[in-house]
């Protein structure tokens, strides 16, 4: 939690120099293919779980649908036997 707290009172100077180390670290060449790259990944990433969140939500649509026409076949069969 502190570490948290830390990354969210930086200021200017601070991102300053560390965008500084990270042009200096992997060079102005480097780092659009980087950024690309995890562009590419979070992009997938949200694919991923969206494509999860509606196979979650299909599969719970259809399970009503199926009570209801269980139910429905209950109530025939109690008629039935009456």
């Amino acid at each position: 939690m502190q570490t948290l707290l830390l990354f969210l009172n930086m200021g200017g100077y601070e991102i300053l120099l560390i965008i500084l180390v990270i042009l200096i670290f992997f060079g102005a060449k480097k780092i659009p293919e980087l950024a690309r790259g995890m562009g590419r990944g979070i992009r997938e990433f949200k694919d991923a779980t969206r494509e999860i969140t509606d196979e979650l939500e299909d599969s719970v649509n259809d399970k009503p649908k199926n009570r209801a026409n269980t139910t429905t076949t209950s109530n025939d069969i109690q008629s039935n036997q009456k």
